[in-house]
């Protein structure tokens, strides 16, 4: 929950960008940027580059409803298929091909496509939307298309939560003090905004698909800390990616810890 950072609500001394997920991936990967929740599978296939801040992801247990597949079939009548995959997406497109292939059966092959621009059903039998193009597509498709929420499946299937961004470090021990003031900010913006979700809502803008009063209920069905289940879920989420050849082993989890300034959990 980086919102109220976003917004001021909270002291931060250093510049904030925005952006998808597979471009702070870039960036941070660039070096460009110090600090993003970036996708949790780049960590696994950069693990000697990144270090982890502590107790801080976005997760979900259950559905999330932003990371959607919809197809013309269900998931399990796919059989040999083409799907769609953004390019705005990493975890999420990894997380789509472990629960085609592992638990729904399905023979995919995979194409990428703009998830802004292109209407993808031109080309593939199914594709994965994220983030509020899904919340608008379902809207927009509600009675066109099956429609799984891949969160949703995974907790079905695993009884985990997924993890999808993990706060990511590419920076030298020598920034670790300001990282963990960084760190602090963030854990202070998360309780500041879980404490009144109906209040940051307010000042979100209007264009959310599914409109501004819907948020707290959305935002409060998301994880945002990495405990023990969460971290359950991400190795068993990196085991199977493995198993799947999108990465090459289960990485460990180095974490910043400053000497002397401890990232309170």
């Amino acid at each position: 929950m980086h919102g109220p950072l976003l917004l001021g609500d909270v002291p931060f001394d250093g510049e904030v960008l925005a952006g998808e997920p597979s471009r702070l991936n870039r960036l941070l990967a660039a070096g460009r940027i110090q600090v993003a929740p970036c996708s949790s599978i780049e960590y696994a296939r950069h693990a000697e580059r990144y270090r982890v801040v502590p107790d801080l992801a976005i997760a979900s247990r259950g559905d999330v409803r932003s990371i959607l597949l919809a197809s013309r079939r269900p998931p399990e009548r796919l059989g040999s298929c083409v799907v769609g995959l953004p390019t705005a997406s990493a975890s999420s497109s990894c997380l789509a091909e472990i629960l085609l292939t592992k638990r729904f059966g399905a023979e995919p092959e995979f194409g990428w496509f703009d998830q802004t621009r292109e209407d993808p059903f031109e080309r593939f039998d199914a594709a994965l939307f994220i983030g509020d193009v899904a919340l608008g597509e379902r809207a927009r498709r509600a009675g066109e298309m099956c429609w799984t929420d891949l969160g949703g499946a995974w907790t079905e299937w695993t009884g985990l939560p997924f993890v999808y961004a993990l706060w990511q470090v590419h920076a030298a021990p020598s920034l670790d003090g300001p990282i963990a003031l960084l760190a602090r900010a963030l854990l202070d913006g998360r309780s500041a905004g879980l404490a009144d979700l109906p209040g940051l809502a307010e000042r979100y803008p209007e264009t959310f698909p599914l409109g501004r009063d819907a948020l707290p209920r959305y935002w409060s069905e998301l994880g945002y800390r990495l405990d023990e289940e969460a971290r359950e879920g991400l190795i068993a989420f990196y085991t199977m990616a493995v198993e799947i050849g999108q990465i090459d082993r289960v990485p460990d989890l180095a974490y910043v810890e400053p000497a002397g300034s401890p990232i309170p959990a």
